[in-house]
């Protein structure tokens, strides 16, 4: 007996392909982003797996909220050590 429903794998890349028209008809700039977004999901998908009760685009657009939300937190405390390096000096 085979597996009866799709890995997440599976899931994830059925959905990057429905957005293949999408990404087409975006500027070449924001089609690089839209590819790292995707890439910064794929980072998840061991714990997408684990939604089970979500659907699978919400996951992954969680995940890629996370990623970017990472990206914030990091620039946040680089701009707070340099304002602390400026006033030091």
């Amino acid at each position: 007996m085979g597996r009866t429903l799709p890995s997440i794998t599976q899931m994830f890349m059925e959905e990057e392909q429905s957005f293949a028209r999408f990404r087409r008809a975006l500027r070449r700039s924001d089609q690089l982003a839209l590819d790292d977004l995707f890439s910064a999901a794929r980072k998840h998908l061991a714990a997408a797996a684990y939604a089970s009760n979500a659907l699978p685009m919400e996951t992954f657009l969680l995940a890629m909220l996370l990623e970017e939300h990472k990206e914030v937190l990091r620039l946040r405390a680089l701009v707070e050590r340099l304002a602390q390096s400026g006033t030091d000096g």
